[in-house]
């Protein structure tokens, strides 16, 4: 390739066969582009789209943040209801240990009564038994005692009827107003 040579003037002229970029105003593509993007940021400027965005993004920020403070709100709210869920459950469990143990009491009275009253039921049975007994035993004898007067005076009978025939008991006749006369 060849070297391009430089003029008198101090410009570059290319070389035999080189491609030369066209300039306006003397000015390359390149140069024209970096003022076109300059006028662009200028009418951005201009038409304040810098600060659009900016309020744009305040807003979406400001939202973020109201977002966050919500959930910080539900997230202590929550924390909140979990602790009275958390108290109420405990007071339950107390409330239920207290129960059963009332329950435990309960039955253990329950059983002492229980057990009183049976033994007081067994010393009235006994009682009511025993006097049945005595009642039993009283008209036993009772009825051994009118038995054995029976029998005594059924045996008295047949001791006088044979002992005594009719004179005997002339002369015990005789006897016994003579006693009164006396």
């Amino acid at each position: 390739m060849a070297e391009p040579h430089t003029t008198t003037a101090g410009t570059e002229v290319p070389a035999h066969g080189e491609h030369v970029e066209p300039t306006f105003l003397g000015l390359n593509p390149g140069g024209w582009v970096a003022i076109a993007m300059l006028l662009v940021f200028a009418i951005f400027i201009w038409k304040k789209v810098p600060a659009a965005i900016g309020k744009a993004l305040d807003k979406k920020i400001s939202m973020i943040r109201e977002q966050l403070a919500e959930a910080e709100s539900l997230r202590k709210d929550a924390e909140a209801l979990k602790a009275e869920y958390e108290a109420k459950a405990a007071a339950a469990d107390q409330e239920a240990a207290a129960m059963v143990e009332r329950a435990k009491h309960e039955a253990e009275a329950i059983v002492a009564k229980a057990s009183v009253d049976a033994a007081a039921l067994v010393e009235r049975r006994k009682a009511m038994a025993e006097a049945k007994i005595a009642a039993e035993e009283r008209a036993a004898i009772d009825q051994l005692r009118a038995t054995a007067a029976k029998a005594a005076t059924a045996a008295a009978a047949r001791l006088i009827v044979e002992r005594n025939d009719a004179g005997t008991d002339k002369a015990l006749v005789d006897q016994a107003i003579a006693g009164l006369a006396k």
